[in-house]
């Protein structure tokens, strides 16, 4: 999908778009998302110049959205060789969790005090949004809302310190559930955790906007073990530990 389909598709959807993007949030939207559902497989070699073709974007962009994408560890950049999508290592997203538990927390507290009247706004039409697209069984909607939550977040907690500490995280956890959410998740659930830590942002609830970020963070860490444990052999279960201290 190139950005200009992206833009219209998330019009028809409902996205919020939090932010006014540069070209190189574009081209890094792009190939985030194409990362996150599996278009771009794990263990996949890609060429740059492939890769702007694709997108339709110049080669600076391109370049620029690669190089963040390897600082959040969804690629590996080759010199003379190319990008290598990066597999996926299902027992440190428990380690994963352990940092966003702690990080969403103090970013959807503040985000209640800080948010702007617009940010409000925004916050609950990604609230109502999830809850369509969960409703029609619409995974790649659910993703989009679920990526504008994080960035509203973000922005509305007005902290770039934890914003860019928890922006490390998010892709690999998305690109994990997507990966695993038809054997393990309940779509219904996770979209309405989302949709009530939005709305307690809204609502400019501190408090149960911290209870909902941490009930959200326990359901993901629930499903995580559940996967875990999905593709675990059973007789060599009692040898490996599910639990991260």
């Amino acid at each position: 999908m190139t950005e200009r389909e992206r833009t219209e598709a998330d019009s028809e959807s409902g996205a919020a778009a939090p932010r006014t993007e540069s070209l190189t949030d574009r081209a890094y939207d792009e190939l985030e998302e194409m990362i996150v559902t599996l278009r771009l497989a794990p263990g996949s070699l890609v060429s740059e110049s492939a890769v702007a073709a694709r997108l339709g974007f110049g080669r600076t962009p391109v370049r620029e959205a690669l190089q963040r994408l390897a600082r959040e560890g969804l690629v590996l950049i080759l010199p003379r060789k190319g990008i290598l999508v990066s597999e996926i290592n299902p027992r440190k997203q428990l380690l994963v969790l352990e940092v966003r538990r702690e990080l969403e927390r103090l970013m959807a507290r503040r985000g209640a005090v800080r948010q702007t009247e617009e940010e409000k706004a925004q916050f609950l039409e990604i609230a109502d949004g999830m809850e369509k697209a969960a409703r029609e069984n619409d995974d790649i909607g659910f993703m989009r809302h679920d990526y504008a939550l994080n960035m509203l977040i973000a922005k509305a907690a007005h902290n770039e310190y934890a914003s860019r500490a928890v922006g490390l995280l998010h892709g690999m956890s998305r690109r994990f559930w997507y990966m695993h959410y038809k054997e393990a998740a309940d779509l219904p659930l996770c979209a309405s955790l989302h949709a009530q830590l939005a709305r307690r942002i809204a609502h400019g609830d501190a408090d149960g906007a911290a209870q909902a970020s941490d009930q959200l963070v326990d359901y993901v860490e629930t499903f995580t073990r559940a996967t875990l444990k999905i593709g675990m052999p059973a007789e060599n279960e009692h040898k490996r530990p599910l639990a991260v201290s």
